[in-house]
């Protein structure tokens, strides 16, 4: 059976993403049926309809192959979706955690640019000497959460801060949490297990920042997980968006509980995607970036911290298919 013979149109009736080709791959096959007849009533034309046929045949091959990267594609971004979010908190060390977590974002984010991805803030938290307490951002772009899914977990440096007047190493922490946007997530969510609450925004915004309580905090009361977005102008974008990140974060959490019951997962992956583990150490004073799960280690530790760590993206992602050939 051929390739045409095979292909079923009726699978992709209701998928918006190929509708057109499906109609125009219906549209040649009627087309091709009445070459037919016309060849069944009038044999003196079947020189004419047989080149016809070959044309429709093509056509239709064509659409047929159009369709099926569509498809493909699409399978593809729902398992590695385009967009993600960037969370970054502060761990161990005060505040030299807090300005190692802001070099860290901006790490990502000016990777990011070198990619031609597009990244907002949605929300932050400065500390009082400066850095992040925490801050959340946006990134959309082609293959974004496929390059930066193992970033997720503890970042350690070790360095003299600024403060430190005796010249001592001081090693401080900064966790990562990759949360893939999924379109489709597995988990339910009951709507009374989410407390919602409204304050004004502290962010840039003009004048509407100040009069309207725009800024959302969700928390979701079985797990504890809390979600703050103020990047949004009005009280119901913010609320959509918090909502996103919510369903990303606990779609994370299952899966993290899935792969722990899963040892054969978890020895199959390059990390677990947990954000407690410890996978990288950034050491100022030796110049090097050491990943402790593929045991690799960079030096140019300075541009690395400026957004030029494609080749430490790159390393993981062959750990990954290595182990998983």
């Amino acid at each position: 059976m051929t390739e045409e013979q095979q292909f079923n149109p009726e699978q992709y009736a209701d998928d918006p993403r190929v509708a057109y080709l499906v109609g125009e791959w219906k549209r040649l096959s009627d087309a091709e049926s009445d070459a037919i007849d016309l060849v069944e009533a009038d044999p003196t034309m079947k020189e004419l309809a047989e080149g016809e046929l070959t044309q429709i045949s093509e056509q239709k091959l064509g659409l047929i192959t159009q369709i099926e990267k569509i498809v493909k594609e699409n399978e593809e971004e729902e398992k590695f979706p385009n967009e993600l979010i960037l969370e970054v908190r502060a761990g161990a060390g005060g505040e030299e955690a807090a300005l190692f977590a802001e070099e860290v974002a901006h790490m990502y984010l000016r990777y990011a640019e070198t990619l031609g991805w597009q990244w907002r803030i949605i929300n932050e938290s400065r500390a009082g000497l400066g850095g992040y307490k925490e801050a959340a951002f946006e990134i959309k772009g082609k293959d974004s959460y496929r390059t930066l899914r193992f970033e997720t977990g503890v970042h350690r440096v070790q360095r003299i801060p600024a403060t430190e007047k005796m010249g001592r190493v001081h090693t401080s922490t900064a966790s990562v949490a990759i949360l893939p946007v999924y379109k489709k997530t597995t988990i339910e969510v009951n709507p009374v297990d989410i407390e919602m609450t409204f304050a004004r925004s502290g962010g840039a915004g003009g004048q509407n920042v100040n009069k309207v309580e725009t800024a959302v905090r969700l928390v979701h009361t079985p797990t504890g997980i809390e979600v703050k977005c103020t990047s949004e102008r009005s009280q119901q974008q913010n609320r959509e968006k918090a909502m996103n990140i919510m369903m990303s974060r606990l779609q994370q959490l299952h899966d993290e509980e899935e792969a722990k019951k899963r040892s054969d997962t978890r020895s199959a992956q390059v990390g677990t995607g947990d954000r407690s583990e410890k996978i990288r150490t950034y050491n100022f004073p030796q110049d090097r970036i050491t990943d402790h799960r593929i045991k690799e280690s960079w030096s140019n530790i300075e541009k690395i911290m400026t957004g030029s760590m494609g080749e430490i993206t790159e390393a993981l992602q062959k750990a990954s298919e290595a182990k998983t050939a």
